[in-house]
């Protein structure tokens, strides 16, 4: 079933992108932010830097005001005359220890602390450099540039004259021009700024979605069954990697599906033919015994030979099962060699003897030869005997009247031994020699007209296999093939005490 269209706003790119513009926007307002108390911070240290010394220049002017009481009125009316130039201060007369003993500011404000801390003033007042902001009594917990100065209150030393430079007529005008002035300006730039990023980063965003979906195109065509399609493998990042890791995987898969299409096939082949060889003899075998019932008073002579061909069938349907049997044992990995010394010359012989009156049925020359001096070798016997019966009985299958099998054992090399056997059949096609020994393929569609299941190789070469060998086919077309077994003289195949250990009989 395909995929349903993925809807617009549950896109991976068209959610990264709004993600992006969210981060962009909420940087944009902090940025927003800062800056804007950044200027300000940098307008009060300016403005402390050039008032620095503004209540010094106060302090004689308000001193003769201050000898026997504060004279308000009097002190009202120079910081009125101050006010036309500089509307934003706040003035504070204050104790020795801080104590507010009284303030000038706009008619509607009054502090709501009645004591400043004095720590930032006598900073200031001993040389401090800007900034050094001191707490604002109308507005607790603010801290404002300020000037400050000593100054004597009714005979009191020590006490402080104490200018707030933005007071609260500042905050008034700040709030109203800042959003105005600063802030339209930077929100301009920001703007700007957050447009070509936000332009530049969903381009970005939008060329690297278009990879992935890309790739997820090629993942859905090869879930549809296009198994060819490949992604593709541009880029050093983690896409190309991800393409790259998928072709792999893509590929293995294709294998795969070939490999079970043609295993598939050749197990369909397998019932066909297995279906056919099982047919023949079964039905050799009914015929035979149907006359040997239906003509009781049959010659003798002609009942032996209904019951020898009977046999006959009975032993080819016997041999049919056996391989079926016993290749299945070997799928399962059920049999393992059991190793005893062993003479391979001895063995060999003896499979030849065995198959000589076959031989001369067939009008077949069959012989064996053997080096001499060769060493005895680790093998299953049981197991071994199957292999040369195996290739054996294929050469004579192969072999025409008149036509021979040898049997040649010899040294392969310092650690092995080799038993080749020699047909003079018509040999195998080149196409299908890289097939010979594999599972269901049967060698009568290369050579011979009554050829069995196309097991016992497969078979020949399980045995090589568990005891660390292999076998190997050599042929030209119309003369003839050679198969070589080649055993180790030390079974290299661990055998572990207590491991289920079977020969084929």
């Amino acid at each position: 079933m395909p995929e349903p269209a993925i809807p617009f706003w549950s896109r991976f790119g068209v959610r990264l992108s709004g993600l992006f513009l969210a981060l962009l926007l909420v940087l944009g307002v902090a940025v927003l932010a800062l800056t804007a108390r950044s200027a300000r911070d940098a307008v009060a240290t300016a403005d402390q830097a050039l008032h620095l010394d503004f209540a010094a220049e106060l302090a004689p002017r308000f001193q003769p005001h201050l000898m026997t009481d504060i004279d308000t009125v009097a002190i009202a009316d120079i910081i009125a005359g101050l006010s036309q130039v500089n509307r934003r201060i706040d003035v504070y007369l204050l104790g020795s220890d801080g104590m507010i003993k009284s303030w000038f500011m706009d008619a509607r404000g009054r502090p709501l602390e009645p004591v400043v801390e004095t720590a930032p003033l006598d900073r200031l007042m001993a040389g401090a450099m800007p900034p050094v902001l001191g707490p604002d009594p109308a507005r607790p917990g603010e801290a404002r540039p300020f000037s400050v100065a000593p100054i004597e209150i009714m005979g009191e030393a020590g006490c402080y004259l104490y200018v707030i430079l933005q007071g609260e007529r500042y905050d008034d005008v700040a709030a109203a021009l800042w959003p105005s002035a600063l802030g339209g300006a930077a929100a301009r730039g920001l703007l700007l700024a957050l447009g070509l990023t936000a332009l530049v980063g969903v381009l970005a965003f939008w060329g690297l979605t278009s990879r992935l979906q890309r790739l997820t195109a090629t993942v859905g065509a090869v879930e549809r069954g296009a198994l060819a399609v490949r992604a593709s493998e541009d880029g050093a990042d983690e896409i190309g990697a991800l393409g790259r890791a998928f072709n792999r995987m893509a590929a293995r898969i294709e294998a795969q599906v070939d490999a079970l299409r043609r295993t598939d096939r050749q197990r369909r082949d397998l019932v066909a033919n297995v279906s056919h060889d099982l047919r023949s003899p079964l039905a050799s075998l009914q015929g035979y015994l149907e006359t040997l019932v239906l003509r009781p008073d049959a010659p003798a002579d002609e009942r032996e030979a209904h019951t020898a061909r009977a046999l006959r069938s009975a032993e080819r349907l016997s041999g049919l099962v056996a391989d079926l049997f016993d290749l299945a044992r070997f799928d399962a990995a059920e049999v393992r060699p059991r190793p005893e010394p062993t003479d391979l010359a001895d063995l060999a012989a003896d499979v030849v003897a065995d198959r000589r009156a076959e031989a001369g049925r067939r009008d077949i020359r069959l012989h064996i030869r053997a080096e001499d001096g060769l060493p005895l070798a680790a093998l299953d016997p049981g197991l071994v005997d199957r292999a040369l019966g195996n290739l054996v009985d294929n050469a004579l299958r192969h072999t025409p009247p008149g036509g021979a099998v040898e049997v040649e054992v010899t040294r392969a090399d310092a650690s092995a031994l080799a038993v080749s056997v020699r047909d003079t059949g018509e040999g195998i096609a080149p196409e299908l020699l890289p097939r010979v020994f594999d599972r269901f393929v049967r060698a009568d569609e290369s050579r011979a007209v009554d050829g069995g299941a196309g097991l016992g190789l497969a078979i020949v070469k399980r045995i090589a296999a568990l005891h660390g060998g292999t076998v190997r086919v050599e042929s030209t077309l119309g003369a003839g093939a050679t198969f070589v077994l080649v055993l180790p003289v030390a079974l290299r195949v661990r055998v572990e005490e207590g491991d289920l250990v079977e020969t084929l009989s």
